[in-house]
């Protein structure tokens, strides 16, 4: 996919999620491999005023990328014109690779101020916005969306448009309206009609969490890339595995083993990010409680241990244990979960 000057391979793409992809989780994803672009959550254009472009506090923990985080993207929200192309400003000068506008955050302390996707229920402000940002900045501007604000305004081939019109390079459409939220029924004709009206790419978003979710949204929408959000905190290597079969490479297959690795390498990032103890084990908890879906037995034998965790100490030796019972249990042994099933206490 090309945004302007910057081609970006593979077309997978990691989607910006607040509380989520921040720096270590992002090196997470990108040591597993298979990711072409990756974000930051998204970061509101007032803090990064205020901040004055210093990198301080918060808002500069939340901007932070690696030198070699290329391509990088950034983005930012706000309802000010003038505001949000002084935020670009600063993230430009901050060394992005692109600069990013989210119009499609539904959550209510965005849209209370007029930011994320409700931007869908103004176009003309929209369009304004998308105007003053790319008139401060030589980087290239991508602009995410949903669908529309609900069901009676769902306008992303005529708002993605208009961001072309006013210089935007590349645009993604989430089939999900703000109405929505994070339900909805799978409607992805509004992803297929931008597709069909822009000259620029369009990343198709929504659900789109395996190879065979992933394949649909190319074939249904011909979208020029997809990205994957909520699908990467239950299986950090589903970017992987999406780009392994555009590649046509053989199936990627995660071991227990790996699946350890990865989780343990991720338990030691965070301590490394946070001076407390249980600022790590929180956010632990939290990216655990996605990873665990899927695996056998899962929710019993890991999850719910791990949130009854009060130490590090105490989380790192459940996901031992489990995971060599997972070792075990792979191996052919059925009754490897049995004992600690049997002890596992009451709620």
């Amino acid at each position: 996919m090309q945004v302007g000057p910057v081609q970006i391979w593979p077309p997978v793409l990691l989607a910006p999620m607040e509380g989520v992809t921040d720096l270590t989780f992002r090196r997470l994803v990108r040591q597993i491999g298979g990711v072409g672009l990756t974000c930051t959550e998204f970061l509101p254009a007032e803090g990064l005023r205020q901040n004055g472009g210093q990198q301080r506090g918060r808002i500069a923990e939340m901007a932070a990328f690696d030198d070699d985080e290329r391509p990088i993207s950034v983005q930012i929200y706000g309802k000010r014109p003038e505001g949000m192309a002084e935020a670009a400003r600063i993230v430009e000068a901050m060394g992005a690779t692109l600069c990013d506008i989210n119009m499609g955050c539904p959550s209510k302390k965005v849209c209370s101020h007029s930011g994320g996707s409700a931007l869908m229920a103004d176009l003309d402000l929209a369009t304004e916005i998308v105007r003053h940002v790319r008139r401060a900045i030589s980087i290239p501007l991508t602009v995410k969306m949903r669908s529309g604000f609900d069901a009676t305004c769902r306008n992303a081939p005529e708002l993605a448009y208009r961001c072309q019109e006013e210089g935007a390079q590349a645009v993604t459409v989430h089939w999900r309206t703000r109405a929505d939220l994070y339900r909805g029924q799978r409607a992805v004709d509004k992803i297929a009609e931008t597709v069909a009206r822009l000259r620029i790419p369009v990343v198709g978003n929504g659900d789109v969490i395996d190879v065979s979710s992933a394949a649909a949204m190319f074939a249904e929408t011909g979208c020029a890339a997809v990205m994957v959000g909520r699908g990467a905190m239950r299986d950090p290597w589903a970017l992987r595995k999406i780009t392994a079969a555009i590649e046509g490479q053989p199936e990627f297959e995660v071991t227990a083993a790996e699946k350890e690795r990865v989780l343990l390498g991720y338990l030691d990032a965070l301590l490394r990010r946070f001076d407390r103890e249980q600022g790590a084990l929180g956010r632990f908890k939290k990216i655990s409680s996605y990873f665990v879906q899927g695996v056998p037995y899962g929710e019993e034998a890991l999850r719910t241990p791990l949130l009854r965790s009060e130490r590090i100490p105490e989380a790192e030796a459940h996901v031992r244990g489990y995971f060599q019972r997972l070792r075990a249990f792979e191996a052919g042994d059925t009754s490897a979960f049995a004992e600690l099933l049997a002890e596992a206490p009451a709620d």
